[in-house]
């Protein structure tokens, strides 16, 4: 099962030039997993892909960063190709704009190199996203009651095979594929829409323990 993240209301509807290519970009290389690998920079493609172009200081007032730590970050992502300058805008200040709408890859690799860096990236995504369920589950207690029971965790134990579990996974991406337009366009956004996070995960069950 490979990686993938969309990496998830603007008062200003960025122009279609600048909205993001809907599908992922699909990581090989081991330097730009490495590149990427930073909870910072992580945090920048998220709220540029939420709230559209932004420049270091915006994007720093979001995220709860310096604008000297955000102007180096974003640097580096344009290097490997993540985000790039929006073209036509005037001044020193330029904002930045997301160039795909989330990010794949595979742990699996026969290239030692290639395994490392993408391990290393799982764990940081991992620990940024765990991180946030514990915080989204402690929000859901103070939202309205009907968003309270469409909420929550799932747990399933399966006996599968990896032909079913690749099947799984296909049907899974597919019932998310069509609310991808709308994490960058909040055109495609409908009336009472809210931002939601999902997270799939399927791993080989440890042995039974307490502790």
């Amino acid at each position: 099962m490979d990686v993938e993240t969309n990496v998830s209301v603007t008062a200003t509807v960025p122009e279609v030039s600048t909205l993001p290519k809907l599908e992922p970009r699909k990581l090989t290389d081991p330097r730009a997993m490495r590149a990427v690998a930073h909870p910072v920079r992580i945090a920048l493609l998220e709220v540029l892909g939420t709230e559209g172009p932004l420049t270091a200081t915006q994007a720093g007032e979001l995220i709860g960063e310096s604008p000297t730590t955000c102007s180096f970050h974003l640097r580096q992502l344009a290097k490997y190709g993540f985000i790039e300058e929006v073209a036509g805008v005037a001044g020193r200040k330029r904002p930045w704009r997301l160039v795909h709408t989330g990010l794949t890859f595979s742990d699996v690799s026969d290239d030692p190199e290639t395994r490392l860096a993408a391990t290393a990236l799982t764990r940081v995504l991992h620990a940024f996203y765990l991180d946030r369920l514990k915080e989204g589950l402690a929000l859901r207690r103070d939202t309205a009651t009907e968003w309270q029971k469409a909420t929550g965790a799932s747990e399933f134990l399966l006996y599968v095979t990896v032909e079913e579990l690749h099947e799984l996974d296909e049907q899974m991406n597919a019932l998310v594929k069509p609310f991808v337009e709308r994490i960058g366009n909040p055109k495609k956004r409908p009336r009472g829409a809210a931002p939601i996070e999902v997270l799939f995960f399927a791993y080989p069950r440890p042995h039974h323990r307490t502790h």
